[in-house]
């Protein structure tokens, strides 16, 4: 089956937010070819890569206010058991969509994405499930696989279970940035954004191993309300 290149660029969307590369020999490789962009020289990054990349090196020790940062990043992903919030994507290839997001720890977690895009992305406990509604497929990962643990563990704790790059604050907001080893295919890099004063998040970015960059942007980020667990059933029989 020949891939149209609106479902090559959704593929590749899902790449970046997952931190699986196509190519890696994974599900998301699997398939006709893909016409990905090629990487972004470094002139040409983002500016949330490039302030990752400054800030990687030279390595610098944490000042206590950066300290402070991380704890009170700690305190807010350990606050609540459940998130409920809207997001909008735009990946690398400057493609917008949007949904909702919802979690329940310890390991589940939905992104619903809004018509006309026909994915989902669920987390059970185990495993993460790529779903295209509209050409009936799903692929299927291990939780440990992907950089977005920070959301599903019942502790975070970003100075063990990451690697800290850098801590940026300013105003409004307070920007850490990390590395994660753990992830398919390499290393993935993460900006975390909170707001300053409130320390709830409010966007962060995947740098998967091939250099990509997805960005997702929470609103409406309710704490309190909890999600029916069926959203985080995946079906194995649907799609057979």
């Amino acid at each position: 089956m020949k891939l149209g290149c609106s479902f090559a660029l959704a593929r590749f969307a899902l790449a970046a937010l997952l931190g699986i590369p196509l190519g890696s020999g994974g599900a998301l490789a699997q398939g006709a070819p893909v016409p990905l962009p090629p990487p972004r020289p470094p002139a040409l990054q983002a500016p949330a890569a490039a302030a990752i990349e400054k800030m990687a090196a030279p390595p610098k020790a944490a000042t206590m206010d950066a300290a402070s940062a991380i704890q009170r990043a700690n305190a807010w992903f350990n606050s609540s058991p459940t998130m409920v919030a809207d997001f909008v994507q735009i990946g690398a290839d400057g493609r917008r969509t949007q949904g909702q997001l919802f979690v329940l720890k310890p390991g589940r977690l939905r992104f619903e994405y809004a018509s006309p895009a026909t994915l989902e992305i669920i987390a059970d406990g185990t495993s993460v499930a790529v779903r295209d509604r509209k050409l009936a497929t799903q692929d299927v990962y291990f939780i440990s696989q992907t950089p977005l643990k920070f959301l599903l563990k019942d502790q975070t704790d970003l100075s063990r279970d990451t690697k800290i790059l850098g801590v940026n604050q300013d105003a409004k907001t307070t920007t850490i940035s990390i590395e994660d080893k753990a992830t398919f295919g390499g290393t993935s890099r993460l900006t975390l954004v909170f707001d300053a004063q409130s320390f709830v998040l409010k966007q962060w970015t995947v740098i998967d191993p091939q250099g990509y960059e997805t960005l997702v942007t929470l609103s409406n980020v309710d704490l309190k309300s909890r999600p029916p667990g069926e959203l985080f059933k995946i079906n194995t029989d649907r799609f057979n």
